[in-house]
């Protein structure tokens, strides 16, 4: 396999030919569910990790920087969002390749955890992260007209998180200060 090359791209300087990129391989990865006039489901994240084989997009992790609370104390983190391969280069390392990228990120930063949603836990589970069980407090987003209606408020299943320094993860109330990543 050729050389897999990360990039860093803060979302401000993402270009139209990368936005083509990033539209295509959403749209193939997540289906009927991803939007097709727009390169995020929810929110604009801060920046990215693309995945390039020979100039061609393969995969992708988006981040967000935010505070979040666990049981009233803030906390700093790089939560990450629509994680994705494309479906002819997967199970070639991409995926653990951009995740081990996202992680050397996070060092020597203000960053205490890396947080995220995932159906399917197992590569994330082999790179380090673990699932909890907190309930959380969020503010819910109508992902096709972009409007709030509420805030959600119960146990994620799906959540996952990672220590990046220290500190070691509680159980009990998350409030995610914010949209559901």
């Amino acid at each position: 396999m050729n050389r897999i090359e990360i990039r860093t791209v803060s979302e401000f300087d993402l270009n139209g030919n990368i936005q083509d990129q990033l539209q295509r391989l959403l749209c193939e990865c997540f289906g009927g569910e991803y939007p097709v006039n727009r390169i995020y489901f929810k929110q604009k994240p801060h920046l990215r990790f693309l995945a390039y084989k020979e100039d061609r997009l393969v995969g992708q992790i988006a981040c967000d920087y935010r505070v979040m609370n666990l049981n009233g104390k803030p906390i700093n983190v790089l939560s990450l969002i629509d994680v994705c391969v494309s479906s002819k280069m997967r199970s070639k390392g991409i995926g653990s390749h951009l995740l081990k990228k996202t992680d050397e990120f996070c060092h020597d930063r203000d960053i205490d955890y890396i947080v995220l949603f995932a159906d399917d836990p197992d590569l994330y589970e082999r790179n380090g992260f673990q699932r909890v069980q907190n309930r959380c407090k969020w503010l819910k987003i109508n992902d096709k007209n972009q409007t709030t209606y509420g805030i959600g408020h119960e146990v994620i299943n799906e959540l996952m998180v990672k220590a990046v320094g220290e500190k070691g993860w509680e159980e009990g109330e998350l409030d995610l200060m914010g949209y559901l990543g």
